[in-house]
């Protein structure tokens, strides 16, 4: 037997006091365990596993035991020491498992509450960086943050979430990466200076979710820098949404322009009513008039490929267009009139004007 197997075995054997005993009085009348030894044992178990000491050592401990007091039996109290072993075996073992589940959902609630104070950035981010490194990650590094989110919730212990991790580990195996789930949606964070992690992350995410939309943060350093292109993330996923954008992949990066936009509301809003305002009087009011823009200026100002989008023929999509110039007084085919439009439409659809006033 190794050293280490011999310390393991002292180790359990030490949590056998009393169990002699106990195989000796439950033998020589084939009774059943008492409340109180099932009582004792369970305990023992219990602080066995908080010692960590595994369950097959432990087994293994109870039977060498019970050939020990085998040879002290009567002939007929050897007959039911199987049966004693059995209880109490079974006991032991039930305390066992039962400190085992505690200790997990006390490493689950600790890890949740961790995650939940890296993300939403609510305690001494000292106290952050330090509590990270147990969960594998070293905040002095910068770090960036991918979101994915598809049709349906998803939570730690779902299929989707293990097929990305088991995927994860198998390409990266534990190289500070952590995968969690926040409000329904997957999250990874991973090392800035390994962009290859958050782009498997992104293509798993999206073939798992079954075409969902993942969205990266750019990086940033420390704990702050987290929570920083956590909510990038998210704000890209959200910009998405209002501006109908369908790239499986959406990176912050990417985005900037779309927050300079928005960061004066109210000139935004000045610039939506003075140009898109006059589109209200069409017949069927703006909203018509501003999908056809929205779907010339996506194809690249192709007339041909926005009228395919928006099921109308060549000469209908030229119509509108001609009809948008009269309205407005820009016109939409001309480079030097359409950057006014275009910003126009980019502020209608940030502000989800005309469904809402400006």
């Amino acid at each position: 037997m190794t050293e280490q197997g011999a310390a393991e075995r002292n180790a359990a054997a030490d949590h056998l006091e009393g169990y002699a005993e106990i195989l000796t009085g439950v033998s020589a009348t084939g009774r059943r365990l008492t409340r109180e030894e099932r009582d004792a044992l369970r305990s023992r178990g219990e602080r066995a596993a908080e010692a960590g000491i595994g369950l097959r050592a432990l087994v293994r401990a109870h039977l060498s035991a019970a050939q020990r007091v085998l040879p002290d039996l009567s002939p007929d109290a050897a007959g039911h020491l199987l049966s004693a072993v059995e209880q109490a075996v079974d006991v032991f073992a039930e305390g066992h498992e039962r400190a085992q589940r505690l200790a997990v959902r006390q490493q689950e609630a600790a890890r949740r509450e961790f995650i939940d104070d890296l993300l939403l950035g609510r305690s001494d981010l000292g106290r952050i960086a330090e509590r990270a490194e147990r969960f594998g990650l070293l905040l002095s590094h910068a770090h960036a943050v991918a979101v994915a989110q598809g049709r349906e919730p998803y939570s730690d212990g779902y299929e989707v979430t293990r097929t990305v991790e088991s995927s994860l580990v198998a390409r990266f195996g534990n190289r500070r990466i952590l995968l969690t789930t926040k409000d329904g949606r997957l999250i990874c964070v991973a090392p800035a200076d390994e962009p290859d992690m958050l782009a498997h992350f992104a293509k798993q995410a999206y073939a798992a979710t079954d075409g969902g939309q993942v969205a990266v943060g750019r990086p940033h350093p420390g704990p702050g820098g987290v929570v920083h292109s956590y909510e990038e993330a998210l704000n890209a996923l959200d910009l998405a949404a209002r501006m109908d954008l369908d790239d499986p992949v959406l990176y912050a990066a990417d985005l900037l322009v779309y927050p300079v936009l928005t960061r004066d509301r109210q000139a935004m809003a000045d610039l939506v009513r003075t140009v898109l305002g006059p589109l209200q009087e069409a017949r069927g009011g703006a909203r018509p008039l501003l999908e056809t823009l929205a779907a010339y200026f996506d194809t690249g100002c192709v007339s041909a490929q926005a009228a395919r989008r928006l099921s109308l023929s060549v000469r209908a999509m030229t119509y509108r267009l001609a009809r948008i110039h009269r309205l407005t007084g820009s016109d939409p085919t001309d480079p030097v009139q359409r950057y006014a439009l275009q910003t126009a439409v980019i502020g209608a659809r940030l502000l989800d004007w005309p469904d809402q006033p400006l």
